[in-house]
């Protein structure tokens, strides 16, 4: 099995997986270009040269979403990271998909319309592309985040996982985005989201993927 890795990314969540799962794997690691895009390198493993990428017996996995759903399926034999309960299956289904599909794109837009004023964007427009960026997360990007900030803290309060009373996949999904919204626009109060996260980098296993992938590190 081969991961290939791009630091301080989605593909964390992967690395994750599989030391909860104990499996053996080889590392591939990518470094972010300036313009913190994934090297051209990473397109010759897969076409959207993006990562993660898994391989394993012959198959090529893109999607942080579905690999995780492959090495559950594949190798959590004991069902360790996936509920059985009606409405945690439910809910471990709904995170999955709201991960990327909801939270991801309104991160990437905070990091997009935040960084107008500097490279690569060309010198000339960065004063104009700083006032578009702040007047676009103003009056609209902002507040949308906020409500998914009330909605996962609001989630988090009545569960301590994100699908019941056990970790599982949905949290290994959901790590990426809550990190980089706690660090992208979060107030103070959100107790039991940042009791999650604790919880989260309390365990041993994101403690050997940070030791092996590298830090995640995420910020404007």
């Amino acid at each position: 099995m081969k991961l290939h890795h791009l630091t301080n990314s989605r593909s964390h969540r992967i690395l994750w997986m599989l030391e909860e799962l104990g499996l053996p794997y080889e590392l591939v690691r990518y470094q972010r270009e300036s313009t913190l895009l994934a090297p051209d390198a990473l397109k010759r493993v897969h076409p959207l040269g993006s990562s993660p990428v898994l391989e394993d017996n012959g198959l090529v996995l893109a999607e942080s979403g579905a690999i995780l759903e492959y090495l559950q399926e594949t190798y959590d034999v004991q069902n360790q990271f996936k509920p059985s309960a009606a409405q945690s299956r439910a809910d471990y289904r709904f995170w999955l998909h709201y991960a990327e599909s909801s939270l991801m794109p309104l991160m990437v837009m905070k990091t997009v319309f935040g960084n107008l004023d500097r490279p690569p964007v060309p010198e000339t427009f960065r004063t104009i592309g700083a006032m578009f960026g702040e007047a676009v997360q103003k009056t609209w990007l902002n507040r949308r985040i906020d409500i998914h900030v009330n909605f996962i803290e609001k989630h988090l309060e009545a569960h301590e996982w994100f699908a019941g009373d056990a970790i599982s996949c949905a949290d290994f999904q959901m790590s990426f985005p809550v990190i980089a919204m706690l660090a992208r626009r979060a107030p103070e109060d959100l107790s039991h989201t940042r009791r999650w996260i604790s919880a989260v980098e309390s365990r041993a296993a994101w403690q050997k993927a940070i030791e092996v992938g590298g830090p995640l590190t995420l910020s404007t």
